[in-house]
């Protein structure tokens, strides 16, 4: 399934400043790990012993993943997914 990785702002040095990446996946999983396949310095910043960061958010069509299947969500095709890591401040 083709779909949309929208990336933020504060991870953009990682992807070369591309805002949006066209990968292909299943589920979340697979996802970001054709993300990550192109841009290995976004794993790091995005996931800690195989999961997700505790303050990193990732949505599918303005769905949280969290309350869904987590990683394993399933995606269709033309979904897009958003990663969205909180950030600090007033």
């Amino acid at each position: 399934m083709s779909v949309t990785v929208k990336i933020p702002t504060q991870l953009r040095a990682a992807t070369g400043g591309e805002a949006a990446l066209e990968v292909e996946g299943n589920t979340v999983g697979e996802v970001l790990d054709a993300v990550f396949d192109a841009h290995n310095g976004l794993k790091d910043r995005i996931t800690q012993d195989g999961d997700l960061r505790r303050f990193v958010n990732v949505y599918v069509s303005g769905e949280d993943i969290r309350f869904q299947q987590g990683l394993e969500t399933s995606i269709n095709d033309g979904d897009e997914v958003t990663i969205l890591p909180a950030v600090a401040g007033g």
